[in-house]
């Protein structure tokens, strides 16, 4: 194997720190030839039957669930997601495939246009071409699903581009779609690197978009280079959601809620509750029992299949966060739960953090890991100033029993989406996607199959 071969592409396991298995990295030529095999399917799978397309994707559907353990195993390995969670994600994703087979036909129904001349106005709804997707490590499959398969539902075909760490599953994607019927071309995994995409990919005109989820660096660097040739980009960013707390019936419920968006993946999610902002009269309760439930949380071990914290994805993001803690302690927060010791490995200890100000770089960052923060409100214009005053708008959950303030609340967060009380803003038939430095463009529902569509206007 010739140096340039040697990839970046490992599988690293969290849990042991053992590197597992390596995927050689795509060299210029085969980048370019993926790019012609995508190209070369697009007209084939975009003219196959609408009622073809879904059957295919139905079929892949019940691979992520009949398969749903075996991949869960995989992403453990790959980047430390307890079982029961992986189990989760896979079948879950099958269930946003299935989603788009059963509904592609009325999403892509002719809408039909009232006008003010005598015509008969309609909108055609279709493929644009080949789309390339730049995929995170922290969902291997959800990612993927929520990017991939609305659009090959569409009839576009797909470049996808996955994490350097997760090339496992990112090969039994592509095996799962062949088996399921999908034609050759039609979704090509290319083990890219990001000079390639950013020199060969993106400013090949046969590429028509780009859809990134990951940092804010990746997403400018992406957005600028997708700028200067035209081509439209979806990003989902970074996150530092908010959860606020203005009243409750049931403090136990609101902070059972706390644990498990701040710790699920092990606090791994761009869209989990990092800072929780609670009234005054409320913020003593609330910060005691939650540092009590972080402090009593374990973090589990490969084998422990309901575990909500595992290692981190690897050696490197536990020295970051350990990092980002122990300078936000030294400058004053005060640790609540938890410890910012190191290990020596990837697991972390979960924490929380008190008493951080303005002034202080935890404020504005994303903590990505099981780190929370809490902060005390004055009122709710205070709650509101602390919420909105940051560069990230995915996402906020707000717990309030008065559904009039709740509801003007959830109007002023500047955010992209709101949940209140608990109610459940993630799901296959929901938009999802974030405001300022979090990005912009929707994936999921509807909207999910819109950002790469043709929307073409027929007068007759």
């Amino acid at each position: 194997m010739s140096e340039n071969r040697l990839s970046d592409y490992r599988v690293t396991d969290p849990y042991t720190g053992r590197v597992v298995q390596e995927f050689p990295t795509a060299t210029d030529d085969e980048v370019r030839a993926a790019i012609e095999r995508a190209h070369a399917a697009y007209e084939p799978w975009r003219s196959t039957p609408l009622a073809e397309r879904a059957a295919i994707l139905g079929r892949a559907a019940d691979a992520f669930a009949s398969r749903s353990r075996e991949l869960a195993e995989i992403i453990r390995t790959e980047m430390g997601k307890p079982l029961g969670q992986g189990v989760f994600e896979a079948e879950f994703s099958g269930e946003i495939v299935q989603y788009y087979a059963d509904n592609a036909e009325a999403f892509l129904a002719d809408e039909v246009l009232q006008v003010r001349s005598r015509v008969n106005a309609r909108v055609r709804k279709s493929a644009q071409g080949v789309i390339l997707g730049i995929m995170p490590w922290n969902f291997p499959y959800y990612q993927v699903a929520r990017f991939a398969f609305p659009n090959l539902m569409l009839g576009n075909t797909v470049l996808l581009k996955h994490a350097p760490q997760c090339p496992w599953s990112a090969t039994v994607i592509a095996e799962i779609l062949a088996e399921a019927g999908l034609p050759a071309g039609a979704y090509e995994n290319i083990f890219a690197t990001n000079d390639q995409i950013g020199d060969i990919v993106i400013p090949d005109p046969r590429v028509r978009g780009v859809s990134l989820t990951g940092s804010e660096r990746a997403g400018a660097a992406v957005a600028e280079i997708a700028g200067r040739h035209l081509k439209k980009v979806v990003l989902e960013l970074g996150g530092s959601d908010p959860f606020i707390v203005l009243s409750t019936d049931d403090m136990d419920q609101v902070v059972e809620a706390a644990v498990e968006t701040r710790m699920e993946n092990s606090g791994q999610s761009c869209n989990a509750s990092k800072r929780f902002i609670v009234i005054d009269d409320l913020y003593d309760a609330f910060s005691q029992k939650l540092a009590a439930a972080i402090t009593a949380l374990p973090v589990g071990d490969a084998d422990d299949e309901d575990a909500l914290v595992g290692p981190l994805s690897s050696q490197a993001a536990a020295d970051r966060l350990r990092e980002q803690t122990g300078a936000a302690v030294a400058e004053g927060a005060q640790l609540l739960a938890g410890t910012i010791t190191a290990t020596g490995d990837a697991r972390i200890t979960p924490a929380l953090l008190g008493g951080v100000t303005d002034e202080m770089d935890a404020f504005r960052e994303e903590l990505f890991g099981p780190v929370g923060t809490v902060y005390r409100a004055k009122d709710v214009d205070d709650a509101l100033r602390i919420a909105n005053g940051t560069p990230f708008g995915l996402g906020a959950r707000l717990w309030c029993t008065d559904p009039e303030l709740a509801a003007s609340v959830a109007d002023r967060i500047d955010a992209g989406m709101v949940s209140i009380n608990g109610a459940g803003s993630e799901d296959y038939d929901m938009p999802f996607g974030g405001t300022k430095r979090s990005g912009f463009g929707r994936e999921l529902g509807p909207h999910g199959m819109e950002e790469f569509m043709n929307k073409k206007l027929i007068v007759s």
